[in-house]
């Protein structure tokens, strides 16, 4: 907090009892003093089936005027979800412009949940954040993979970042 003397456990989900959670915690010799102003939980988010109901431009199906972005599609992590509403403005833009929108290509963290998320051979979904296993393994030795990634995503998001002087100009 702003004078320095709270600090919250980021992602502290849990369905150990308030009890439990202190007496854990407080093994920790750092915390054995600690004061609790809140305890973790656990909580719910809700989310549509996106690869049934949302088109690669973020439109729900059967509705043209409705974008959607976030944890409701689908997406997990704060970056994720802010970038997935970008993305939703962008091809927002495109529309109202007139121009087709393309999401980032899959060799792109954004583009590959991006693909995930509207991805209908998807049988059984679930929310999902950027991470390597919805990314195609570069066909190099397992030791140049990260370069490799980063070389291709690189190149095809600054492709992409191009073709989008259509929409934002």
């Amino acid at each position: 907090n702003l004078l320095g003397n709270a600090y919250t456990m980021v992602g502290f989900q849990t369905r150990l009892t308030y009890t439990e959670q202190k007496r854990i915690i407080g093994m920790i010799p750092a915390l054995s003093s600690a004061r609790y102003l809140r305890y973790g939980s656990i909580h719910r988010n809700t989310y549509l089936d996106s690869p049934r109901v949302l088109g690669s431009d973020l439109r729900l199906l059967g509705l043209s005027n409705t974008y959607l972005a976030g944890q409701i599609m689908g997406v997990e992590g704060y970056m994720e979800s802010a970038a997935s509403g970008i993305l939703a403005g962008i091809s927002l833009l495109g529309r109202i412009k007139g121009k087709p929108f393309h999401p980032p290509g899959t060799e792109t963290a954004l583009g590959a949940l991006m693909h995930y998320i509207t991805d209908c051979t998807i049988e059984v979904f679930q929310p999902m954040n950027i991470n390597f296993g919805i990314m195609a393994i570069p066909d190099v030795p397992k030791n140049k993979r990260s370069e490799a990634r980063s070389v291709k995503a690189l190149l095809v998001f600054t492709g992409w970042k191009n073709s989008l002087a259509d929409i934002v100009g």
